[in-house]
């Protein structure tokens, strides 16, 4: 049976006390089984002033993880805060590990480092949860692709780190007390564990009347959009400023339906654009296949906070619910952080039940299945998103 807690430091300057904070967390919230993980996000701070490396030192179990802006558990919310989700069990084993640099190839580093941790008489995972680094030139989808050439049908959950700098240039992934500026880190779940996963967008129905065909893309990089060049096409329907990209419109999601793809399940990821090339290519902050179609949301920070609400009030409705680990798009925090920067997180905190353990932090690009499809979980990046782990 699984088991979990939430447990959360403030301090910053002295790791001792961070850790005996911690430790008396613990033992009030959890009894330690035969196998412990700690998913660990914190505000960059912590792991210069050594908090991090302490932690893990000293704690009877690895940490993995990564930076955020901005997270809560159960009874706190804030910027300047470590958060442990820690999860234990006697029948669900839990490996761990961080890749190679991942900056010139990401399938042989992601390849090696999973062989590495699991033993060939461990069956298949049944859960891999990863933090990505923050690297502009890979779209989501690269880590995605990755891990599912190494453990196929296997359920994917992660976030990509992020910090509250504006370009995100302190953004560091985690494990055992070391942090990375170019390696994925992550935690593969063998064992008894029934991962469950929810969405939460906004609402499709808010989508502007422009339905419209990627006609020639590669990747993120869109080409054209209905026959005509990517730019012309944003101009023609006034979403540009005086001949550039407005900056706001980073913010605005796109909802791709990915029709030729062979595992489509109906269900649309979430995109935003990052930029426009000279020759008006849009840059999109994943992959946005050719074939594809899309609509434009509108992006209203109380369309936003309903549909957390709508995701946390499902949780409480839910059985046999140990644990529950939430990333949300950073894009959403920016979308309701006025005049309350935590809005969301407090709302999702003051919404799901104190029964239920759980840690939420903010993203730089989201992973997560849309659904199950013929038995094989249709693992996709989302950006704009609301994901969510529950086990």
């Amino acid at each position: 049976m699984l088991k979990c807690a939430c447990l959360c430091t403030f301090e910053l300057d002295h790791p001792e006390l961070a850790l005996g904070e911690i430790k008396t967390q613990l033992e009030q919230e959890l009894v330690l089984q035969k196998y412990s993980i700690g998913i660990v996000m914190c505000h960059p701070e912590f792991i210069p002033s050594g908090i991090v490396r302490h932690l893990s030192d000293n704690l009877p179990f690895p940490i993995v993880g990564a930076t955020t802006s901005s997270q809560c558990v159960n009874d706190h919310v804030g910027n300047l805060v470590l958060t442990i989700f820690v999860m234990t069990s006697d029948d669900i084993q839990f490996f761990t590990g961080a890749t190679d640099p991942v900056d010139e190839d990401v399938e042989g580093p992601v390849k090696t480092a999973f062989a590495k941790v699991l033993p060939e008489s461990v069956p298949s995972p049944k859960l891999a949860i990863v933090f990505p680094p923050l690297i502009l030139k890979y779209p989501g989808e690269v880590y995605i692709r990755a891990c599912e050439q190494v453990t196929p049908g296997v359920p994917i959950f992660g976030t990509i780190a992020i910090d509250d700098s504006i370009s995100f240039e302190d953004s560091q992934t985690i494990f055992s007390g070391e942090s990375y500026k170019n390696s994925m880190t992550f935690v593969l779940c063998c064992g008894n564990i029934n991962p469950r996963f929810l969405i939460g967008t906004l609402p499709l129905d808010n989508a502007l009347p422009f339905i419209s065909t990627v006609t020639k893309s590669n990747g993120p990089f869109v080409h054209e959009i209905n026959d005509i060049n990517a730019y012309k096409y944003f101009k023609s329907i006034g979403s540009t400023d005086s001949g550039t990209l407005a900056e706001n419109y980073r913010f605005i999601p796109f909802a791709i339906h990915q029709r030729k793809r062979t595992d489509y399940d109906g269900i649309p990821v979430i995109r935003g654009v990052a930029t426009f090339t000279e020759e008006g290519v849009a840059i999109f902050r994943g992959d946005v296949d050719e074939g594809s179609t899309f609509t434009i949301l509108t992006n209203d920070g109380q369309d936003v906070l309903e549909s957390s609400r709508q995701q946390a009030e499902r949780i409480n409705q839910m059985e046999d619910v140990a644990g529950v680990l939430i990333f949300s798009c950073i894009a959403r925090q920016m979308s309701t952080m006025y005049p309350d920067p935590v809005a969301e997180l407090r709302l999702v905190k003051d919404t799901i039940s104190p029964s239920i353990p759980f840690m939420m932090g903010y993203a730089g690009g989201e992973i997560c299945p849309t659904s199950i499809k013929n038995g094989i979980p249709v693992n996709r990046f989302h950006n704009s998103s609301l994901i969510i782990l529950v086990v």
